[in-house]
């Protein structure tokens, strides 16, 4: 990956729907330049995916999760990501092993993931921390 392969993404990482035309002129490149770059990073398995971002309303919230030493955490991060309120499933350093991104309708959605995570056997504690604004970094 190159300094072009990196201008593209940050670019697509804000609005993953920008012309590839807009793009190239933002880059200083062509737009078929643009669509290869884009379609070799994707079957490369750099993009992962193209997702939405959306304001529902709803509750978003961190749920910082903390597994037993003898775990596998990647088994346990893999089951939660598939749970259908969590946006994204982090395996993390630090004093909690995985950070769940979610996005609930409301508090008591958040509780319910918080009950669900804590009666997984692996699962050790939990913190969470609601999310009141965010911005594009």
């Amino acid at each position: 990956m190159d300094d072009l392969d990196r201008r593209i993404l940050n670019i697509l990482r804000r609005d993953a729907r920008t012309p590839y035309t807009e793009i190239a002129e933002r880059v200083g490149t062509s737009e078929g330049t643009v669509r290869n770059r884009v379609e070799r990073l994707t079957d490369d398995g750099v993009i992962e995916r193209f997702t939405v971002a959306t304001r529902t309303g709803n509750v978003k919230a961190m749920i910082e999760v903390s597994v037993a030493v003898d775990v596998d955490t990647t088994g346990v991060c893999d089951e939660m990501a598939e749970w259908e309120e969590v946006d994204f499933a982090w395996q993390v350093s630090g004093e909690e092993d995985i950070v769940l991104v979610v996005d609930c309708a409301d508090t008591r959605g958040v509780n319910e993931l918080i009950t669900q995570a804590r009666e997984l056997e692996e699962v050790k504690r939990t913190k969470t921390r609601l999310i009141l604004d965010e911005r594009l970094g």
